[in-house]
């Protein structure tokens, strides 16, 4: 028996690809936001990436003498309180930054999207179960939830990714089973089912490239929280620890000097503002490209 091929026509692919995909670019390209979004998020990649060519000192090394110091022609943000450069750990907190939202969205989707796959495909006592759980954890604030888990699991770079990632769950569980339960009733996935397609197949192959455009759009969108989320773990001193560059920690050691050295606070916000703001930003062009409904 032959199986079925997935209907390209739910997610507003035509029958050529490669034309489907230049127009939902050129949409993507008309979005001035989306771009400066874009655009922002290559200028944190690119730092991450080159931040020992950016900046040749350690961003950990302290210099007491000149402590708290403006903007100047040598520090072009100026030092912190220990009189290391701002710049310099801003770059290198572009890494841990990047690395915290990658590894948060990995958890969230490894995690989420089985489970929204079986959730809402199967419905019954699995159905359920899963949603009873995720209705727990969506009972509690994301943020609360990472805290109370970095408190469960110790401070550092590990325990709060898992902590983010785990709390970012239940928002994947639930964007996957509300697709799954609309896409399971289509003809081509009862086709499949009707010439005996394994379950695992039909989800695979039928359902899930069906789904993957709101999964693109909310990854994008939670590299952003997931970013805000680790700052503010790093706020309040049980995030990344010193002396490790991180905008959070960076915001958090700067709350003594506000009124005197305000500068020190002042560019780590700006870094965390600018960086959840480009991936938000893009996210929203994305959602507009990729889907149908939304006509610029």
């Amino acid at each position: 028996m032959t199986d079925i091929p997935g209907n390209t026509a739910t997610n507003g692919a035509s029958l050529n690809p490669d034309s489907a995909w230049r127009r939902k670019w050129a949409k993507l390209k008309r979005n001035k936001a989306a771009l400066i979004g874009g655009i922002l998020i290559a200028v944190y990649v690119s730092s991450a990436l080159l931040a020992p060519i950016l900046f040749t000192g350690n961003p950990s090394a302290p210099d007491l003498m000149n402590s708290l110091e403006g903007p100047s022609l040598k520090d072009p943000l100026g030092t912190d309180e220990l009189g290391r450069s701002i710049l310099g750990r801003i770059i290198y907190g572009s890494r841990i930054s990047l690395v915290i939202a990658v590894g948060v969205v990995f958890v969230g989707l490894v995690c989420g999207i089985p489970l929204g796959l079986v959730s809402g495909y199967y419905g019954g006592k699995i159905d359920f179960i899963i949603q009873r759980a995720t209705d727990a954890m969506l009972a509690f604030p994301g943020f609360l939830l990472a805290l109370a888990l970095v408190a469960v699991l110790g401070v550092g770079v590990k325990s709060a990714v898992i902590s983010i990632g785990i709390s970012m769950i239940p928002l994947y569980i639930r964007l996957v089973r509300g697709c799954v339960l609309s896409l399971r009733e289509e003809v081509y996935v009862e086709a499949a089912r009707a010439v005996g397609t394994r379950d695992v197949k039909i989800l695979l192959r039928h359902i899930l490239p069906n789904v993957m455009v709101p999964i693109t759009v909310q990854t994008s969108l939670s590299m952003g929280t997931a970013i805000l989320f680790a700052a503010g773990l790093g706020f309040l001193g049980i995030g990344v620890q010193p002396p490790t560059p991180e905008w959070g920690a960076m915001l958090g050691s700067a709350r003594s000097y506000l009124f005197h050295a305000p500068h020190v606070a002042t560019f780590p916000g700006i870094a965390i503002f600018l960086a959840v703001l480009s991936f938000n930003l893009l996210g929203d062009g994305l959602r507009d490209a990729l889907d149908p409904r939304f006509k610029l």
